[in-house]
């Protein structure tokens, strides 16, 4: 009896002030792979793939949808000074860390950017690790010890608006669109004058792990990337 084919699971975080997204895509299990999406022309852009957990709800983008903060779990790291899990900051959609802080438990984790080069970590304060020591950008921490069991209002976790019954993930879009992920599928959702659109397909696609190209290695300042344009504000 063949192997059923099971489709990649997708969830999405939208930066809070430029039309920029980053998606989330697992599958095999043991694979994730970045995605980078430009909400307004709606193009995508391959980055980074990792064997090894991401926590995508521990995730974030920040506000200009510049830098990617994520939650990477790996055993096979366990006995080195990355601890098997850390809290990194990276060039979206890529996973150079810039700066990154071991923990070595995936009790806690990730966190939030609270500008475009600041952000706070859910988690204990711990050091950098030596060679991505974050220069450039302005990191703080939840809790001042090891007792943050509730989750706190500084970095909540990212979730799914559950608008969509049976979809994996739905959330808006900065053009206020209704998104949702079903079958490895990233969909527009229907209105009132036109059907649903699918905008990506991620099925079929096989880990393809490249080295991240120069821009994305760069410390932070060194050299800056044009600002995408930001939504217009009402």
């Amino acid at each position: 009896m063949a192997d059923k084919i099971v489709a990649p699971r997708l969830f999405v975080i939208f930066a809070r002030e430029a039309y920029e997204a980053v998606i989330f895509r697992r599958g095999p299990s043991a694979w994730f792979h970045i995605v980078r999406w430009n909400t307004k022309s709606d193009k995508f852009y391959p980055g980074a793939w990792l064997k090894g957990r991401i926590y995508p709800e521990k995730c974030d983008l920040s506000p200009d949808g510049e830098l990617l903060l994520s939650f990477i779990h790996q055993g096979r790291t366990l006995k080195t000074d990355y601890k098997s899990a850390w809290s990194a900051i990276s060039r979206s959609p890529w996973l150079h860390a810039l700066g990154l802080w071991p923990q070595g438990t995936t009790y806690g984790g990730g966190g939030r950017f609270t500008g475009n080069r600041s952000a706070v970590l859910r988690f204990y304060p711990v050091a950098a690790h030596p060679n991505h020591l974050g220069a450039g950008l302005d990191v703080s921490f939840t809790a001042s010890d090891t007792s943050f069991a509730k989750e706190s209002d500084l970095a909540p976790l990212h979730r799914s608006t559950r608008e969509i019954e049976g979809a994996e993930w739905t959330g808006r879009d900065q053009r206020g669109r209704l998104i949702y992920s079903a079958d490895g599928k990233l969909i527009c959702a229907a209105t009132k004058t036109r059907e649903a659109i699918c905008l990506a397909d991620f099925n079929n696609l096989v880990p393809d792990p490249q080295p991240p190209p120069l821009s994305a290695t760069l410390p932070i300042g060194a050299e800056r990337r044009k600002r995408r344009v930001e939504p217009r504000r009402r």
